[in-house]
């Protein structure tokens, strides 16, 4: 049976659907709510909080292709048969349902009788301890047990939480993969590529705890995965994982490209491979909202691609070529991922712009790394240096991996964990001061939502609600501490059954304001969302004391309320704006709304115009003068997608949604505060354009108030220009402009003037030259403004002098300047730099140039004279006949 990659992934989805099983889309790369993870790894990872019993479960049974991206095996991506970074992982899932039979004999059916593997060749491996799953194996399937092997590495855990053994289907894909083992099994599967794991049942069913000790869950689960790109592998009978639908016509594309063959050269091979693993990870990483940068996210994607980048260069390739494969990739995968074709134009944006870069920062790169190895070969040694790589890394974009893969094909090593701590010194210097727990450790805030549940929020309909505290959280040094009673002065985390507060989320800050009791206060200085669902009210004790249980009244500042929602509703009008002017291209990457200024990001491959910045502010502009209805909706995410609504990148949307609609100018899924009315936001002005990455612009906006303040100041500022230009404010202009033409008409006059000064000064000067063996020499202190005049002078003056020597020596911004000039016949016998660099050791300085022309500088402008004095004796004594002048 011959089935292709698609057709695997929708006969899997078929085949649980018709068992129960909901059917749900892939999550994006980068899991929602999850920041112990960069991206995601494996199928089960938006299902975490059911599998920890944290939500209300609404399925029991789901099946879903995950598009995965994992990097820790990234060095045998391409050697070995069965590796890549980006994978689908196939799986089906069970909260509390079915359990260890249905899971082994559901996968057993789909693998022999849906994939028709041959049943010889399969293997299984379960945990020492898991009697009943080898029953199952041995006794329901029929597997015989010789080709059942007891793992220990057989088990799934977190280390605290659920946990559970699991048993993996494994393929044995025949000698000629053979280690030469006679006594090679599945358990070798690491060392040996005979056996290939293609599916990995996990049972989870118990609670371990942090002392290792396991106690059964009261709610079984099961979570499998298998690899699509294994599944085809063996399926379609190929030798490798590249070498299936999925992923050959890459290869093919990108040998043809490179012009160089598959199959004929291993190295070559292996290039190819990394090329093809990378640009499908670097396609489906960017179309899901992430950028190239130097942290996080965006410095896995650059160094994912440089890797290939750095695969083509050895292919003989030095310009922009993986941005051409996207096309390829697309029209792979999109059957199964369709949200790639509306993205690909983007994609392909941001691979060329960072290809481009690198390009330009690699040559300078590469060349102080090569310097720098021969540097240390001469010295005998064999490392380089940690800060040596953190420089290659900051100043030119090379990933630590990058380095360590260039210097290993020379023989070297590096110092990596001195690049580590000079990574954390940098972090360390630029880190700001506290604003809250290390996202790292959540640890109390889980506590809180397991003690009061989740918060109520009420803001959109209401600013002010009485509440009751739930729970009180208190920095203490380091960490932070439940507590239940907080006193005056102390700086808290506060926690409301319900709270018209916004917690800081999609940009939006969180609300501050006031929560009062008969016994304190306390100001919010922010609200923010430390779990999903959870609101922390942070700020201090202003007054008196406050207890978990007391009954308070939390208000919401409405003032800044209200600005923020202007600003919130603006960024939508300036986001469909951006799209009409600029193009459908245009995505929000970021933004920051506020109640002083919004910020938006947004992809886009050029600087604006000013042009195009002025019709977007128009546009922005007509729509709040339309007084446009701000209207908000609870619906289904496929009905809204359906509707028009746009989604941003990166963003995880549960069955329902909020969406936001602006008559027909804007519909956005949004859980931000909004005006009622687009009238509400009163103007809105644009103050800012700039770059802050490859492919993606900012602007910094105003609305309301805050709009209105920043043209009144800078009205005031015109007020007073034309004030002290005693015109007009609307003549400003013209006379502003008629004063640069005066003044750079005086500049031409100043320079003509400075010219004929200098023209008068070299005569006088080359008439006092003395003759001192066989050149006319002249030492001389002048006036000068500029260094450049200094040079002038003396060219000029050695021109005039024929074979001569001139050394000129002036004060300029409070420092010693020199300028030495010789005739071209002389410089075989006496140097101009040699000259200026004794005289600025005198005046504590230095400087040099060629032997015609020399500059040089000192910091003691007192002893110029003696420096002239001294360069004269210079001369003398390596010219000769001292004492003989002809004046």
């Amino acid at each position: 049976m011959d089935m292709r990659g698609g057709e695997i992934r929708k006969a899997f989805l078929d085949f649980f659907e018709k068992r129960g099983h909901l059917i749900l889309p892939s999550s994006s790369l980068v899991p929602e709510g999850d920041p112990t993870l960069l991206f995601t790894s494996a199928g089960m990872v938006q299902f975490k909080p059911m599998f920890r019993g944290e939500v209300e479960l609404k399925f029991r049974r789901v099946a879903t292709a995950q598009k995965c991206f994992r990097t820790p095996d990234i060095e045998m991506v391409g050697r070995m048969v069965r590796y890549n970074t980006f994978f689908e992982m196939l799986g089906n899932f069970s909260f509390g349902d079915y359990f260890k039979e249905e899971a082994i004999r559901w996968a057993w059916e789909f693998v022999t009788q849906v994939l028709g593997i041959d049943k010889g060749r399969i293997w299984a491996t379960i945990h020492p301890e898991d009697e009943e799953a080898l029953a199952i194996w041995r006794d329901e399937i029929g597997l015989p047990e010789s080709r059942i092997v007891a793992v220990e590495k057989n088990y799934w855990t977190l280390g605290v939480g659920p946990s559970g053994p699991c048993s993996e289907i494994q393929i044995d894909l025949g000698e000629e993969f053979w280690c030469g083992d006679p006594n090679c099994i599945p358990e070798h599967s690491d060392s040996c590529n005979r056996y290939l794991e293609l599916w990995n049942l996990v049972f989870t069913q118990f609670d371990q705890a942090e002392d290792g000790t396991r106690k059964p869950l009261k709610q079984k689960n099961i979570d499998t995965g298998m690899g699509l790109e294994r599944a085809a592998m063996v399926v379609q009978g190929v030798g490798n994982v590249y070498e299936t639908d999925l992923i050959r016509p890459i290869i093919d594309a990108a040998a043809d490209m490179l012009g160089v063959s598959y199959g004929k050269d291993e190295e070559t091979d292996i290039s190819l491979r990394i090329i093809s693993d990378h640009i499908r990870a670097v396609t489906f990483i960017i179309s899901d909202g992430v950028l190239p940068s130097n942290e996080g996210r965006g410095y896995v994607l650059r160094r994912v691609l440089r890797r290939a980048m750095r695969r083509g260069a050895l292919l003989g390739v030095d310009e922009p070529f993986l941005y051409r494969l996207v096309r390829t990739v697309v029209d792979i995968m999109s059957e199964g991922y369709p949200e790639l074709l509306e993205r690909e134009g983007h994609v392909v944006k941001v691979v060329m712009a960072e290809e481009e870069r690198f390009l330009r920062t690699r040559e300078a790169g590469m060349e102080l790394l090569s310097s720098l190895m021969e540097e240390l070969r001469r010295e005998g040694k064999g490392v380089i240096p940690g800060e040596d790589a953190f420089k290659l890394y900051d100043t030119y974009g090379f990933p630590i991996e990058l380095t360590v893969e260039m210097a290993k094909e020379e023989g070297f090593s590096v110092d990596e964990e001195g690049f580590r701590a000079a990574m954390e010194e940098q972090r360390r210097r630029g880190k700001e001061s506290w604003v809250g727990l290390k996202v790292d450790d959540l640890t109390p805030y889980r506590r809180v939502e397991a003690d009061i549940g989740l918060t109520e929020f009420v803001g959109y309909e209401e600013l002010s609600t009485s509440s009751e505290i739930m729970a009180i959280l208190k920095k203490d040094g380091e960490s932070i501490a439940m507590v239940e009673v907080a006193w005056e002065g102390e700086e808290v985390e506060v926690f409301l059954d319900r709270t018209p507060f916004y917690g800081e989320a999609g940009g939006q800050v969180g609300d501050r304001g006031r929560i009062s009791s008969e016994s304190g206060d306390v100001e919010v200085h922010e609200a923010r969302r430390p779990v999903e669902g959870l609101i922390a009210h942070k700020g201090k004790v202003v007054r008196g004391h406050i207890s978990v249980g007391d009954r308070v009244r939390a208000e919401v500042d409405e003032d800044s309320r209200i600005s923020t929602a202007r600003h919130h509703t603006s960024t939508h009008l300036l986001h469909a704006a951006l799209r009409r002017v600029l193009g459908d291209h245009v995505r929000q990457a970021g933004s920051l709304v506020a109640p002083d200024r919004l910020r938006f990001d947004f992809t886009h491959f050029q600087p604006m115009t000013e042009e195009e910045i002025r019709k977007v502010e128009e546009m922005v502009n007509e729509a709040i003068l339309g007084n446009h209805p701000v209207e908000t909706t609870i619906m289904g995410i496929e009905e809204a997608k359906r509707a028009g609504a746009i989604a941003l990148f990166g963003e995880r949307y549960g069955e329902r949604v909020r969406v936001v609609k602006i008559g027909e100018i804007s519909m956005e899924l949004c859980g931000g505060t909004h005006v009622r009315a687009t009238g509400d936001i009163g103007v809105f002005r644009i103050v800012s354009e700039s770059g802050i990455a490859a492919g993606v612009r900012r602007i910094e906006a105003l609305s309301g108030i805050e709009a209105l303040k920043w043209m009144k100041k800078h009205e005031e500022i015109l007020d007073r220009i034309a004030n002290v230009l005693k015109v007009r404010r609307e003549d400003v202009l013209e006379r502003v402009m008629k004063i640069q033409e005066e003044k750079k008409e005086l500049e031409r006059e100043a320079e003509a003037m400075r010219s004929r000064l200098i023209s008068l000064e070299v005569e006088g000067i080359a008439l006092r030259a003395n003759r001192i063996g066989p050149a006319r020499f002249v030492a001389a202190k002048v006036e000068a403004k500029r260094m450049e005049d200094l040079r002038v002078m003396a060219e000029r003056i050695r021109d005039r002098l024929g074979d001569g020597v001139v050394l000129l020596g002036s004060v300029i911004d409070g420092k010693a300047a020199f300028v030495g000039a010789v005739s071209k016949g002389l410089t075989g016998k006496i140097s101009a730099s040699d000259l200026v660099k004794e005289m600025a050791r005198i005046c504590g300085g230095g400087g040099g140039g060629r032997p015609d022309l020399a500059q040089a500088g000192g910091k003691d402008p007192e002893k110029l004279d003696m420096a002239l004095s001294f360069a004269e004796k210079m001369v003398r004594r390596i010219l000769g006949k001292e004492g003989k002048e002809d004046g």
